[in-house]
C-alpha cells in the first residue's frame, strides 16, 4: 500500500509513519522539514502545504491509496480545502485527524459520534468563529469543524474523520503527562483535583496511530470519536505516576470549587483537570466497533516515563509552557487548606 502522511516527523505523525513502515507500506511524507528529521525509510517531500506550487509538486509523487493528515491543527479551513482539492486526483482516501472540539456540546455535554457539530464553511479563513465567555465553544473548534467539512466536500464517502480528546504517550510535545511525571518524581504533598475517583479517558498515541492506519486501509467513512473506552481514575493515574518515577509524594485531594477559588487554571495548571461535565464523557463505541483497541493507561504512563527519562522534550512547542502549576503557587494553596 502507498500512503501519504501530511506531517510525519513527530508524535502522532511519527508513530503513524513507523507503524506504516512496519506493515511494509510505501510511505511518502510531506512537511516543511523544520520540526524534526524524517523517519528513515520514507520518501520525504519538503514543502509548505499552504503553497499551491508545493502541492502541485507533491502530486507528482503519487498516486496513493490513502492520505493521513496530522498537520492541519493550526490551519484555517480554506487551507485544508486547498490541500484536499489539489491532492484528490492522486489519493483514493483521506484520513483526517480532527478533535472533539468540533462538537457544539463540548465540553459541557456527554458526546457520541452523532452529536451536533459546530458550523463553519469549508472555505472559511482564520477569522471565522469565536470563543465563548466560559471558554466554549472555541474558535479552534469552529476552525476544525470547517476543516472537516472541507475534507468531506472533496472526498465524500472516502473521508474518515478522527476526533481524539487528549492524546498521551511517548513523544508528547504538549507536556501534560511529562509534567505530572516530573511532579510525582519531586514528591511531597501534591495538589490533586477531587474527586479522586473521577475517571479520565486520554488515549495512547500508538493506539490512535494504529487505528488511523487501519482506517486508511479500510472502506469506512465518517466521524469516529477516539477516546479511551475504560479510562482511569485520577487516583490511579497519580498512583501510577508515583510508582513509575519512585516519587515519595502523596496527593492532597482538593475540591474543584476550592481550586477555582484559588485561581488554578483548569486544563493547564493541573493538566487533565476540568470541571465541565462532558469533558471525559466522550463515547467512542463506533471506533471500538471499527477496531480501536486501547492499552491500559498505566502502560502509557510507564512507557512515557521511560521515553522521557531517556530522551526528554522532543520539540519546542509554545503549548509546553502553558502546562503545570508553579511550585510556589502550589505550596501557597496547600498551606492555606
Amino acid at each position: 500500500m502507498r500512503l501519504l502522511v501530511m506531517g510525519g516527523t513527530w508524535f502522532l505523525g511519527k508513530h503513524i509513519v513507523e507503524g506504516a513502515l512496519s506493515r511494509g507500506w510505501q510511505v511518502t511524507t510531506f512537511n516543511r522539514g523544520r520540526s524534526s528529521r524524517d523517519v528513515d525509510g520514507v520518501e520525504p517531500v519538503h514543502g509548505d502545504r499552504t503553497n499551491g506550487e508545493d502541492l502541485e509538486r507533491l502530486v507528482a509523487y503519487g498516486p496513493w491509496e490513502a492520505v493521513i493528515d496530522t498537520s492541519s491543527s493550526e490551519l484555517p479551513p480554506r487551507d485544508v480545502l486547498a490541500a484536499t482539492t489539489a491532492l484528490r486526483p492522486a489519493a483514493r482516501r483521506w484520513v483526517h485527524v480532527s478533535t472533539v472540539s468540533v462538537y457544539e456540546g463540548w465540553p459541557h455535554q456527554p458526546l457520541t459520534d452523532t452529536s451536533t457539530l459546530l458550523q463553519c464553511p469549508a472555505g472559511a479563513d482564520e477569522s471565522y468563529g469565536y470563543t465563548g465567555a466560559d471558554g466554549s465553544p472555541t474558535k479552534y473548534g469552529f476552525q476544525k469543524a470547517g476543516g472537516e467539512r472541507a475534507v468531506v466536500e472533496v472526498f465524500g464517502d472516502a473521508a474518515v474523520l478522527l476526533r481524539p480528546g487528549v492524546i498521551l504517550g511517548p513523544g508528547e510535545y504538549v507536556g501534560r503527562l511529562p509534567w505530572w511525571l516530573e511532579r510525582a518524581k519531586r514528591g511531597g504533598p501534591i495538589l490533586a483535583p477531587a474527586p479522586a475517583d473521577q475517571r479520565i479517558q486520554p488515549v495512547d498515541v500508538r493506539d490512535v496511530a494504529r487505528f488511523a492506519l487501519d482506517q486508511a486501509a479500510s472502506s469506512t467513512h465518517g466521524g469516529f470519536n477516539v477516546t479511551h473506552s475504560e479510562g482511569i481514575s485520577f487516583r490511579a493515574f497519580l498512583e501510577a505516576c508515583l510508582a513509575e518515577t519512585g516519587g515519595a509524594g502523596a496527593p492532597v485531594w482538593v475540591a474543584p470549587e476550592v481550586l477555582v477559588d484559588r485561581g488554578v487554571k483548569q486544563w493547564t495548571e493541573l493538566p487533565l483537570w476540568r470541571t465541565h461535565a462532558g469533558v471525559w464523557a466522550v463515547d467512542s463505541s463506533r471506533a471500538a466497533a471499527a477496531g480501536l483497541e486501547c492499552r491500559p493507561i498505566a502502560e502509557t504512563i510507564r512507557d512515557t516515563w521511560r521515553w522521557w527519562s531517556a530522551d526528554g522534550r522532543p520539540v519546542d512547542h509554545p503549548r509546553w509552557a502553558e502546562h503545570g502549576i508553579a511550585p510556589e503557587k502550589e505550596e501557597k494553596i496547600l498551606a492555606s487548606l
